[in-house]
């Protein structure tokens, strides 16, 4: 793992699971964050009103490290640290494959039916989509992956172009990654590699009041593999760990943390793939009432 600086030189540190937030932003006011704080004004990008500043860097034992200390064999390690980015961009842009415009699609079309003032992108990867989000609307952008190269990569495309840029290296099911409230999550292909429970009480927590999380499930195919082959086998590492998650299941626990669906449809791409993509609304914890039916 790198510990990554503000000067863009980075030192290895093993041990250790990396949280790191990058923001650029028009002012200088912090959001609230109960972690380290250090400021650094790099030039990096953006125009003369921007500034790029590293902000609250801290590291964690993750559950796997606090095993191998204690003389297990079990690594926890993510297999999305072992992908690079250009072989997982190419694998879903391949025409076969076709999930990187669908992706980015059903996150333009969440954008323009809520209009959110504020959004996180969980598993964001390079930022597929983020040149969707309309300046005019969305002020403040969250990005939030796993892999900390993703996250330099996103930083290196996209500073400048937000009035307010958050990215976080962190796993979403834990404190790693902690942020001000938006009022739209967008996680596509996310819950087939999470603990259910975990990680939609993290979203519940990071969601404004009446706020939305959209979701992408991609669905069971008797003929089609869950990861489909191409010249990036690196893509295969994920089949091991992939669970794929049935929409019924995940309205059921998404509805114990005080998320209400409100629009579910299914996508059917010429591979053969089909998706489910759903919305739910934030309720407040004392409101929330069990509807089945």
């Amino acid at each position: 793992m790198l510990r990554v600086r503000c000067d863009g030189t980075s030192t290895r540190l093993s041990p250790l699971i990396m949280r790191t937030r990058v923001t650029v932003s028009s002012n200088t006011s912090a959001h609230g964050e109960a972690s380290l704080q250090r400021n650094a004004a790099t030039g990096r990008g953006g125009t003369p009103r921007h500034r790029l500043r590293c902000r609250a860097a801290s590291y964690l034992y993750t559950e796997g490290e606090s095993r191998r200390k204690n003389g297990s064999s079990d690594s926890m390690r993510s297999p999305w640290l072992d992908i690079p980015l250009a072989d997982y961009e190419r694998h879903m842009s391949l025409p076969r494959i076709g999930q990187a415009q669908m992706l980015a699609n059903q996150f333009e079309f969440l954008l323009r039916q809520y209009a959110p003032a504020s959004v996180a992108v969980i598993g964001c990867a390079g930022g597929n989509g983020f040149d969707r989000i309309a300046l005019d609307t969305t002020s403040r952008v969250v990005g939030v992956d796993i892999n900390p190269a993703y996250i330099d990569e996103t930083r290196v495309r996209f500073s400048g172009r937000f009035r307010s840029l958050e990215l976080y290296s962190g796993d979403i099911q834990t404190i790693d990654v902690i942020f001000e409230p938006v009022e739209l999550i967008y996680a596509a292909l996310v819950f087939e590699y999470v603990d259910l429970p975990s990680a939609l009480a993290r979203m519940r927590s990071l969601t404004t009041p009446d706020g939305v999380l959209g979701i992408i499930l991609q669905l069971p195919s008797p003929t089609v593999s869950s990861v489909t082959p191409s010249p990036f086998p690196s893509l295969q590492l994920l089949a091991p760990i992939m669970r794929l998650v049935s929409p019924e299941k995940l309205r059921t626990l998404a509805e114990d943390v005080g998320f209400r669906l409100r629009s579910s449809r299914r996508i059917d791409l010429c591979s053969g793939k089909c998706f489910q993509v759903q919305a739910f609304r934030a309720q407040a914890t004392t409101s929330v009432v069990e509807d089945r039916s």
